[in-house]
């Protein structure tokens, strides 16, 4: 692996010229970083410029120095419908603990439930091993939908993971399912004590907040806020802001109809529910979310940028309130699935349409 030299230097190696894609910010340069990728679905920078990528049928590639090689060792994965291998995350403690965090789809009596794994990457990329599981949701789930699945580090190391509520509406009010939610846990899957249903008799202790829908999209701001995109049915794709122990309204608020065009729940408000902070109407079908640091481009301190799968482009939110001011698209565009600053500020994003891993730089 990449032991010295500079990140941008590294990644440039990498690159091939794919295009340019029109902004508000000018021209934006887009370099191929590797293709014939297959349903790929997440993102994960190592030390030293590796860059992990998940494939969903159970695959997690390493791309490094213009190679991409499959790393062995991935855990039994149920890859039906939505589900499969989905989000990794490289933490902060990696270079120390070579630990890496894995969400995905994980084969439960009758069906499949959302769940994390944490393995070791070995030091030349190639394997991991001692793959444990850390987390579950309570098995009972079925059919191949909502499996959420972004993982965030907090600041303070314990783990934020988006859970859908596996096409079950009525699960995501339920609090002795961790259908529909946001659950946190520490490093080994143990409960923090802070966590507000930790004490709650009947409740799954592990879960932050409820009420999601299917949350694909998740991230921190520059102040360790919480904020996750996710899927509503037609109309009603969400930003909402995460806060201890809320309820998100799923399936009884929404801004959108069921696809037969019938009305969900009781309307747009209930007390005790809380409002997203921006929605799409018509749904994008929002995936990846980023918030930008203004690393390359100043302009875009705290933009929200959040994929596409329906519309083919790259949403950039911005302002109080948060609105909906651009959307980048090109033929690169197709399918974002994630995208992520990458260590050198530059913008990395998925295409499933085009099994392509792409870096946008000024």
């Amino acid at each position: 692996m990449l032991r010295h030299g500079g990140l941008v230097a590294a990644f440039c190696a990498w690159a091939g010229v794919a295009g340019a894609l029109d902004s508000s910010a000018g021209a934006l340069s887009v370099s191929t970083v590797a293709d014939g990728l297959e349903e790929p679905w997440a993102i994960g920078f190592l030390p030293g410029g590796g860059v992990l990528v998940t494939e969903r049928a159970g695959r997690l590639k390493l791309v490094e120095n213009g190679q991409v090689a499959e790393v062995a060792g991935v855990g039994e994965v149920q890859a039906r419908g939505q589900g499969g291998l989905l989000d990794v995350l490289v933490p902060r403690d990696f270079a120390r603990t070579r630990t890496l965090f894995f969400s995905y789809s994980k084969p439960q009596d009758g069906g499949a439930g959302t769940a994390v794994a944490k393995a070791q990457l070995s030091p030349d990329g190639a394997r991991l091993s001692r793959w444990e599981v850390i987390f579950e949701m309570e098995p009972g789930s079925r059919g191949g939908r909502h499996f959420g699945s972004r993982i965030v580090e907090a600041p303070d190391g314990t783990l934020f993971v988006t859970v859908g509520e596996r096409g079950d509406r009525p699960s995501a009010q339920d609090l002795s399912r961790e259908n529909g939610s946001v659950v946190h846990i520490t490093k080994d899957g143990a409960v923090p004590s802070e966590n507000p249903f930790a004490d709650r008799e009947g409740a799954q202790p592990e879960i932050w907040s409820y009420g999601h829908r299917n949350a694909q999209g998740a991230a921190l701001d520059a102040s360790g806020q919480l904020w996750v995109v996710e899927h509503g049915a037609r109309g009603g794709d969400e930003v909402n802001r995460v806060e201890k122990g809320a309820n998100y309204g799923w399936p009884v608020i929404s801004y959108g109809v069921h696809y037969s065009g019938g009305k969900i729940g009781e309307g747009t408000h209930k007390e005790g529910m809380e409002q997203p902070v921006h929605y799409w109407d018509p749904s994008i079908a929002p995936s990846g979310m980023m918030i930008y640091s203004g690393k390359l481009w100043p302009e875009w301190e705290g933009d929200f940028f959040v994929g596409s799968l329906k519309f083919n482009m790259i949403s950039r939110l911005s302002g109080d309130p948060l609105e909906e001011v651009e959307r980048i698209e090109g033929p690169e565009t197709l399918r974002v699935r994630d995208i992520r600053e990458g260590p050198e500020g530059a913008i990395w994003f998925l295409s499933v349409g085009e099994g392509a891993l792409y870096r946008v730089t000024p």
